[in-house]
This record gives C-alpha cells, sequence and structure tokens, in this order.
C-alpha cells in the first residue's frame, strides 16, 4: 500500500501579500522555508480564524463602541457542539482570537474615514507569480476639493505574540502597491493612511509607510525571483508529494 501524501504540490508560483510581507521582512533562511510552505501545502487541516475575521469585520463596519456583541460572539463559539476534536480546537481557537480583540479595540488607531465591505480578493501576476489578497474591510472618504481617497484593510493575528512593526509596514505597502495597479483599484486613487495591516493581537494598526512605492517594487522583484526559482524549490525533509 503507497505511502498516504503528506503535502500537495503548487505546479505554478503563488503567494499571498501576508506571507509575502513575511518573506520581505525574514532572513535568507527564512525566506526559504516561507517559499517552500507555499509550494508544498500540507495535506492535515489547518486551523483558520475564518469566524474571527468575519466577526470583527462586522463589528468595525457597523461603528459599534460597545464590545460586548463581540464577547456574545466568542462565547457563542464556545457553545458550539461539533463533531470532532478538530472542530472543536478551531471554534475554541476562533472565540480566543474575538476576545482578545476586544480586549484591545480601543486602541485601534483607524484612520477617519467610511467603513465599507471588504469586497473581492484580489489575484493578480506579478512577473510570473500569482499574487494574492484577503482584506476584511474598505475604507474611503472625500477631500475637501472632493476627490475620493480610498484603501483597505487586512486583520493579522498570533497568539501570545504582537506583530512586529517590519513586517506590518511590509505588508501595508504591499496592499497599497496592489490598490495603485490598473483594474485593481477600479479607477480610484489610494491613500497611504488608508492602506493597513490591522494586529488583531496588539490593538494596532500599520498604515503603509511613506516608501510604499519602492517597497512594492521590491516586492515585485521578489516574485520574480521566486518564479525563477519555483522549479528547483525541494520539498520539505519526508514529505510525501
Amino acid at each position: 500500500m503507497p505511502d498516504q501524501k503528506t503535502h500537495i504540490e503548487v505546479k505554478h508560483p503563488q503567494i499571498s501579500i501576508r506571507y509575502l510581507a513575511d518573506y520581505m521582512a525574514a532572513s535568507e533562511q527564512a525566506r526559504r522555508t516561507i517559499i517552500r510552505s507555499c509550494k508544498y501545502q500540507p495535506v492535515a487541516r489547518i486551523v483558520q480564524h475564518d469566524e474571527a475575521k468575519r466577526a470583527i469585520s462586522k463589528f468595525i463596519r457597523s461603528g459599534r463602541s460597545d464590545i460586548s456583541s463581540l464577547q456574545s460572539e466568542a462565547q457563542r463559539l464556545r457553545d458550539r457542539m461539533t463533531d470532532s476534536e478538530f472542530d472543536r480546537d478551531v471554534l475554541d481557537y476562533n472565540a480566543d482570537y474575538i476576545d482578545r480583540f476586544a480586549k484591545v479595540y480601543f486602541d485601534l488607531n483607524l484612520p477617519a474615514a467610511e467603513i465599507l465591505a471588504p469586497g473581492k480578493s484580489t489575484a493578480v501576476s506579478l512577473y510570473g507569480t500569482k499574487t494574492t489578497c484577503e482584506t476584511h474591510f474598505r475604507l474611503r472618504r472625500v477631500t475637501k476639493t472632493n476627490k475620493i481617497r480610498v484603501g483597505a484593510a487586512t486583520l493579522r493575528y498570533a497568539k501570545g505574540k504582537p506583530l512586529s512593526l517590519a513586517v506590518g509596514e511590509w505588508q501595508s505597502a504591499l496592499l497599497f502597491g496592489l490598490l495603485s495597479l490598473p483594474g485593481v483599484g477600479e479607477g480610484t486613487e489610494p491613500e497611504l493612511k488608508l492602506c493597513l495591516t490591522v494586529d488583531a493581537y496588539a490593538g494596532f494598526c500599520y498604515p503603509a509607510p511613506t516608501n510604499a512605492v519602492s517597497r512594492f517594487r521590491n516586492g515585485e522583484a521578489a516574485c520574480a525571483s521566486i518564479a525563477e526559482r519555483w522549479p528547483n524549490i525541494p520539498p520539505p525533509p519526508g514529505a510525501i508529494i
């Protein structure tokens, strides 16, 4: 009987801006690990935070200041019946995510802007690498001269660990660059301070830095390098493809 697969090989170069931000801020050794994990994805199920991100996005868009609804949602997840230990862990981790965000919500430094639904995920090809971006809410403001400026925000969370400044700024810069591409921003002009990476653990927003344009170009160059290296990236030790 053949051994059971442990990983699925992604044939064509692909990375999310979340992992591209990690990549840009990482050492060369860590970069190899990041790209390997993008090419060889584990078959085993991984805990996702979809429930928490939906709840937090909805709460932020509601404009509420009463966090009791967040706390109620976390408890609802803990009370939900499950069929497996893994499903129980998923709901509990999502509840922890929501509870932590509720504790730091009032520390958020969100810009003054209209907060809208996230819209569709973005996927573009950057120099041969498919680059994807999931946002959790969009931002929009009208300037004093009646010009429309837009942005988007993406949530990040690691239990017990604040997001680093380096990664937060890289991710926001990459987000700004993507929104600046033809056909992505639908003819609107993105604004640095409206392109945010939100650390749901620490309660801090990282806006795109002033050098976001040059950072995005560096990100594009990294995507070109990833595309070139992709065919020669070996699987993890012991992996069964």
